[in-house]
């Protein structure tokens, strides 16, 4: 079984910072892609940041300057520093992760989401 824990959450002033962080852990063969999403209230979940199976780097327009993906990867874990917040970043926040077991079977896990609220 494998899980995607994250953490980090909360309520933050316009123009704050917040870190989240999210865990994999479980029987974990590799990882090709691993990010965060967020869905706001009535709106559609959209991709955040994210790592690419290549390596490489996504970002939402609307966080690019602000935001900043990382990992490690001995830990299995992301993080987003997300800086200079503003009252629409507003959301749930989700992990994502595309994942092959340790059975060698791909599948694509969800976080369990943390809130972040920003708000003065």
């Amino acid at each position: 079984q494998v899980q995607l824990v994250e953490s980090g959450g909360g309520l933050v002033q316009p123009g704050g910072s917040l870190r989240l962080s999210c865990a994999a852990s479980g029987r974990i063969f590799s990882i090709n892609a691993m990010g965060w999403y967020r869905q706001a209230p009535g709106k559609q979940r959209e991709l955040v940041a994210a790592f690419t199976s290549g390596g490489s780097t996504n970002y939402a327009d609307s966080v690019k300057g602000r935001f900043t993906i990382s990992r490690d990867n001995a830990k299995n874990t992301v993080y987003l520093q997300m800086n200079s917040l503003k009252p629409e970043d507003t959301a749930v926040y989700y992990c994502n992760a595309d994942i092959i077991t340790a059975l060698r079977v791909r599948y694509d896990y969800w976080g369990q989401g943390t809130k972040v609220t920003v708000s003065s």
